[in-house]
């Protein structure tokens, strides 16, 4: 589904992403984690051309990026940032409507199947009954699912989330990636979202990237990914790894920071 093939992107004379390679296959659900300023947006924001790339190959669906038109890439893959901003008097609908642009002519009107697509993504995150709410009168959580739905509405084969979970708080945390879960397993929906949380990243994906500086320390299944040795290396702060239930879900206590460990952050 998506192919990422030794990606490099540099701002002025600095490499802020190095030979970057990453397979995600249809359905999964792929978390790149990672200290501040390892690089982790600047990777989502390559892959939607939001900032161009040095070097590298990208394929989505077995298309090549460069070649696509930027409507074609609208209707394949959807990113949604850590602050997504709207006119102060922009209703849910209109909103959720926003989704479905890259699938009209731009002097064509919504028709039924526009409509019916609208209403089915309002119904998927739960917002239907919040259609004609005013989007600066919602709640946190409650605005993240209003454009989670404006993303469904797009009707994209992959959706890209910036640290979906920033600015919630621990109970909207867990409805918001619940909430990507359910999409995930129903819709068989492409994942690939940047976390901060281990525990998050741990419970809610499939595979794991590990970026520092730029360059990926590890990629794999949680299990595999998230021990000690790696989070000590990486964060700079010891862990223990707790196993506990049947589908070996590791989750991780932070103990304290490392003696002696630091990390250069490169922005």
């Amino acid at each position: 589904m998506l192919d990422i093939q030794s990606l490099t992107i540099r701002y002025a004379d600095r490499t802020i992403i190095n030979n970057f390679s990453l397979k995600v296959r249809e359905g999964e659900v792929v978390s790149i984690i990672g200290p501040n300023g390892s690089g982790k947006s600047t990777i989502l924001k390559g892959l939607t051309r939001n900032i161009p790339s040095t070097s590298g190959r990208i394929c989505i669906a077995n298309r090549e990026l460069s070649a696509l038109s930027t409507k074609e890439v609208s209707r394949i893959m959807c990113m949604l940032c850590q602050s997504n901003s709207c006119p102060a008097d922009m209703t849910v609908k209109e909103l959720v409507g926003y989704g479905r642009v890259p699938h009209k002519k731009w002097y064509e009107r919504f028709d039924s199947n526009d409509e019916e697509v609208i209403e089915w993504a309002l119904d998927q995150t739960g917002m239907f009954p919040y259609q004609n709410r005013l989007i600066v009168s919602l709640s946190g959580g409650e605005t993240q699912r209003a454009w989670i739905a404006m993303a469904l509405a797009q009707r994209p084969k992959i959706l890209l989330l910036d640290e979906p979970t920033t600015y919630l708080d621990i109970a909207h945390q867990l409805e918001v990636l619940e909430l990507i879960s359910r999409l995930n397993d129903e819709l068989n929906l492409t994942v690939v979202m940047v976390l901060h949380d281990l525990n998050h990243a741990s419970a809610y994906s499939d595979k794991i990237t590990v970026i520092q500086n730029g360059i990926i320390h590890d990629y794999g299944p949680p299990q595999q990914v998230l021990t000690p040795n790696l989070i000590r290396e990486v964060y700079g702060v010891e862990s223990e790894v707790e196993y506990v239930d049947s589908s070996s879900t590791p989750r991780i206590h932070i103990l304290k920071k490392s003696r002696g460990i630091s990390y250069e952050a490169i922005g």
